[in-house]
């Protein structure tokens, strides 16, 4: 499992996370917001795998 994720993307991926999970434990958007845990996840890890289905990555050289 080779990291496919640049640290921009990293970046956003937990900016997003957090938000979506924020807004979750609010009760501002339901308990639809725990999915953010996804993200977070595969930034944490570095890796995606729908990058690794469709052959993308945003990882420098």
């Amino acid at each position: 499992m080779d990291a496919n994720m640049g640290a921009k993307d990293r970046l956003i991926r937990v900016a997003v996370a957090l938000v979506m999970m924020g807004l979750a434990l609010g009760n501002l958007i339901g308990p639809w917001g725990w999915i953010g845990i996804i993200p977070l996840v595969s930034a944490a890890l570095g890796w995606c795998p729908i990058y690794m289905l469709a052959g993308l990555s945003t990882r420098g050289v």
